[in-house]
């Protein structure tokens, strides 16, 4: 039987959305294993829209779901009529928008909140003992709700094939278990049914990124 599986975006774009390659990625790899997905995204102003060229905030506004839309070519649902009893397993993709329009872990850092209905969600998947897939700084959204869990982001030391290494220390300090895993690999917390992968926290060639996309992608199917 396929699995059913919940997509969350946070908008069309690494700088200020969803990071587009890891979105697709996922999209790719849940199509190849036959999985019925239904993607999801707030419908909520984003924190501000940067242009992309350029790395500046305009004086632009964007919708979260509306520019996911982009990504959904269309078919993308209201984050509020997610129905946890209607999925196997919940993913979410990385890119700054998990990090200002999911929360604002890019504004608070560790002291960071979660978007209340997304929060509410990820936290009924856990509760029906349904798997959780994150990449990139998506994981930041378990080391929050899931104190104490198994993820990675990839490498915990700076250097320049982990640019975002202080991301690690950070679920560190917030109380979680950090496992340093390569790009083209992905950790599985068997305990709170959690599969994470580093994807772009890593400088590394597209199709590495990719492949360990399709791992984490893979794990969480498994555990559904």
């Amino acid at each position: 039987m396929s699995k059913r599986v919940a997509v969350i975006l946070s908008g069309c774009g690494v700088y200020d959305g969803t990071e587009i390659h890891e979105a697709s990625a996922v999209l790719v790899h849940l199509s190849r294993a036959g999985a019925k997905v239904q993607m999801f995204a707030p419908n909520s102003d984003q924190m501000h829209v940067v242009n992309h060229c350029e790395g500046k905030p305009t004086a632009e506004k964007r919708n979260v779901l509306q520019e996911s839309a982009r990504i959904a070519r269309g078919d993308v649902s209201d984050l509020t009529t997610l129905d946890v009893s209607a999925f196997d397993a919940l993913i979410i993709p990385g890119g700054f928008g998990v990090a200002k329009n999911l929360s604002d872990w890019a504004v608070k850092n560790k002291e960071f909140t979660i978007q209340p209905q997304l929060e509410k969600i990820i936290k009924a998947f856990h509760k029906a003992g349904k798997p959780l897939g994150m990449c990139c700084i998506s994981t930041v959204l378990a080391a929050k709700i899931l104190p104490g869990c198994e993820l990675t982001v990839g490498g915990d030391k700076e250097c320049d094939k982990w640019p975002y290494a202080q991301t690690a220390c950070a679920m560190k300090e917030m109380g979680c278990k950090h496992v340093n895993t390569d790009v083209e690999k992905a950790h599985v917390d068997v305990k709170n049914k959690l599969v994470t992968t580093s994807a772009f926290m890593c400088k590394a060639p597209v199709h590495n990124v990719f492949d360990g996309i399709g791992v984490m992608v893979k794990e969480t199917l498994k555990l559904a």
